[in-house]
């Protein structure tokens, strides 16, 4: 799948980019970039693509992308709403893996980092309480001066690598193709479907947003996605209905409807295959690993 090729600017001061973002809709597309992008969504919620990974994400989550990777945060429509008073708050790092020299990370003290960065190729969620001190020291890094930014950054690394709350995100199979062609194609197919999911999506149609025949797209989408159509669309309908179940304001057989499937067995079904867990189940973790 094509994603677009964004340069990442930096000041002439700087080594490396720490930015803050406050609308939903920056670098609001598949894209990737040479950089590592250490991200704190601070505030905000919806849809997250890394590499062939799917899943919801929310307030709090910080992701480590590494090089070359395609990824895209797609908040949720409530975002783009005329009267919505939704409002996003993001802090982004980008540096590139060798900005310290070439041998630094081949220091015998750095054995923790340079591995953290092999694995971020694969894209990593941070978890557990360490994402508060992550937050904490990217905030830091958005006014710092000199030889701080760096050993800020260091320091938001060497946490990352060395605790156990990390999850590798898109498979270790997964190969990106940079075809340029294939970039507004892929776009189109993430956008329409995030628009439309709740309701049925004839193949037909989907094709011809993709303007290729529909005997040709399941095979092209799985080629460029590693997985069929029909999965993707069950994994977009199911982070739906996880967000839902956080927000815990519809019972079962609402968000059941609301998330797309037709019929609760279908969705029970679909739901504890994606997620591995029951939607009740998955409901009460979530409370008792977010309750004070």
């Amino acid at each position: 799948m094509k994603p677009q090729l964004l340069k990442v600017s930096t000041g002439p001061s700087q080594s490396f980019s720490v930015r803050r973002d406050l609308v939903p809709h920056m670098n609001n597309k598949w894209h990737y970039h040479p950089e590592v992008e250490l991200i704190h969504l601070k505030k905000g919620y919806g849809t997250q693509f890394i590499g062939d990974s799917i899943k919801t994400f929310r307030s709090g989550d910080i992701v480590l992308v590494g090089a070359h990777l395609a990824h895209y945060w797609r908040f949720d429509d409530a975002y783009f709403k005329d009267e919505s008073k939704l409002s996003a708050d993001v802090r982004v790092a980008h540096f590139s893996e060798n900005f310290w020299g070439d041998q630094f990370l081949n220091l015998p003290e750095n054995k923790a980092i340079k591995i953290l960065l092999e694995n971020s190729r694969r894209g990593l969620q941070v978890n557990g309480k360490i994402k508060t001190k992550v937050a904490d020291l990217l905030e830091q890094m958005l006014i710092a001066e000199g030889p701080q930014r760096i050993t800020l950054l260091m320091e938001a690394l060497s946490l990352i690598a060395n605790c156990n709350q990390t999850a590798k995100l898109s498979s270790i199979g997964f190969k990106q193709s940079y075809d340029e062609s294939e970039n507004m194609r892929i776009n189109a197919i993430y956008n329409y479907t995030l628009e439309h999911f709740r309701r049925k999506i004839h193949l037909e149609e989907i094709a011809n947003v993709a303007v290729i025949s529909p005997n040709s797209f399941c095979r092209y989408f799985k080629s460029k996605t590693r997985k069929t159509y029909s999965r993707f669309l069950t994994e977009i309908k199911v982070g739906h209905a996880c967000k839902l179940l956080i927000e815990n304001k519809l019972n079962i057989k609402q968000l059941c409807y609301e998330s797309g499937f037709n019929n609760l067995a279908s969705f029970h079904k679909y739901f504890k295959i994606t997620t591995g867990k029951s939607p009740i189940s998955y409901q009460k973790e979530y409370i008792s690993n977010h309750s004070s």
